[in-house]
């Protein structure tokens, strides 16, 4: 007479028969010090999720100020820009014009410098 047995018959025996494992009956003081592991392991992932997550929003506080910092200098670079041709564009038109670069007697010959505001300057 062969009996079928229920399914959770069939697991109990797989987790019985599994090579390796010792299946010795728990205890109550086996089972507390399990549940106890169990609790500080979740107390400690969450906390350790937690750890993370603050990092994260500190990591994004932080793009967010150089973001803000970055656009101000962007700013500035291009009024500094619009200065620069502004005052290159005002030297050109004074250099046409100045009296000390029309009389040549003001001047020891030098040779040509990258410096513009050089040349207008007497020797």
């Amino acid at each position: 007479m062969s009996q079928v047995l229920p399914a959770a018959c069939s697991v109990l025996q797989r987790s019985v028969a599994t090579p390796g494992i010792q299946s010795q009956p728990q205890s109550p003081e086996d089972d507390d010090r399990k549940v106890r592991r169990r609790e500080k392991n979740r107390v400690a992932a969450q906390r350790s999720r937690k750890k993370q997550t603050q990092k994260a929003d500190k990591l994004h506080e932080e793009y967010e100020c150089l973001e803000q910092e970055n656009a101000v200098l962007r700013r500035e670079i291009g009024k500094l820009t619009e200065e620069l041709k502004h005052l290159t564009e005002a030297l050109r038109e004074h250099e046409k014009m100045c009296p000390l670069l029309l009389c040549p007697m003001n001047f020891v010959p030098v040779p040509p410098r990258l410096d513009p505001v050089a040349g207008c300057l007497p020797r």
